[in-house]
């Protein structure tokens, strides 16, 4: 195989030796004309992503966690040059959303298969979105993990992060636009979701989410106490394993082209795995908007929508 590609490595991802893992990768895509330029903290995926882009590669693998995989997608959204992906991140929920192997031996068995598929992608605030939007207890969480703990324990440092922020579970006003409603309810939690896997509770609302529709997907947590926010969570965990919509009164969901989110006070946001500024946002969707190396698609069942229930809430119509 002769076909051009640029491997965008991150030397810091995960908990292995880079070295090692490098040297694997190189073999096993020994096929391919390989590029390999590493990230830094001087430079980022984004920029030697949209080099390879202007330099006309015939691909873009990148080889990283989630942020590193957002940061690429930014240079190579709306274009025809497919991104492959080998996970080596804490959560790597990109991959695991998208059932790529998160093996580095599977990951590249994948791309070497060469079969794509155009995904949607979104934009979140100007900044691109391949997977959500945590808006609250989620990015609250997510703040609290921090590196030397994602080293240390791996994916557990979420969940030891996410137990302690229920000590200090706050709720906020809320006000979401669509194109056709607007709606004001009392949360914890809120979700902006192009593709999530299981893992990510907090977007299973509607469950079996849909990468190719041309649409994203909120989810409303709003939970009265702790005791509630444990349960929900679960329930929403079980949502995901069963593929069955979320049915409690303290959890909503729906489906749109975008989202216009505002709260009081101002939440942090959690972007692709990453810390992203504070509310307000304009998210919406780009459809068939990114082209990635996939294993065969499965189908998967589309959701509608549910709010009732939920606190404090007043939907009001656009026209």
């Amino acid at each position: 195989m002769s076909r051009s590609v640029r491997l965008i490595f991150n030397p810091v991802a995960g908990q292995g030796d880079s070295e090692q893992e490098l040297a694997l990768i190189k073999s096993l895509l020994a096929d391919l004309n390989l590029d390999v330029c590493l990230t830094s903290e001087d430079v980022g995926a984004d920029v030697l992503a949209q080099e390879a882009v202007e330099h006309g590669v015939d691909a873009v693998i990148v080889s990283g966690g989630d942020g590193t995989v957002s940061a690429a997608a930014k240079a190579l959204m709306q274009t025809e040059v497919p991104l492959g992906v080998i996970a080596r991140g804490t959560a790597n929920a990109f991959a695991n959303a998208l059932e790529i192997p998160t093996t580095i031996e599977g990951a590249c068995q994948t791309i070497l298969k060469n079969y794509t598929q155009k995904i949607d992608i979104a934009s979140c605030n100007g900044h691109p979105m391949v997977l959500l939007a945590g808006i609250g207890f989620e990015a609250e969480t997510v703040a609290k993990a921090n590196r030397e703990a994602k080293n240390r324990f791996g994916i557990l440092a979420y969940v030891l992060a996410g137990l302690r922020q229920l000590r200090d579970l706050e709720h906020f006003e809320t006000e979401v636009e669509t194109d056709d409603k607007i709606i004001s309810f009392t949360a914890s939690a809120l979700t902006v979701a192009n593709a999530a896997p299981p893992t990510s509770v907090l977007a299973q609302g509607p469950s079996g989410l849909v990468v190719d529709d041309g649409l994203l997907d909120l989810t409303i947590v709003a939970p009265a106490n702790r005791a509630s926010a444990i349960t929900a969570t679960y329930h929403l965990f079980q949502s995901a394993l069963s593929g069955n919509p979320a049915d409690r009164d303290d959890i909503g969901y729906l489906r749109s082209r975008r989202f216009k989110i505002t709260t009081n006070p101002p939440q942090k946001v959690v972007l692709d795995g990453e810390m992203s500024g504070t509310t307000p946002l304009d998210i919406y969707c780009i459809p068939a908007g990114l082209t990635v190396f996939l294993p065969p698609p499965n189908e998967e069942a589309a959701a509608t929508e549910k709010l009732e229930g939920l606190p404090d809430l007043v939907i009001e119509s656009k026209d």
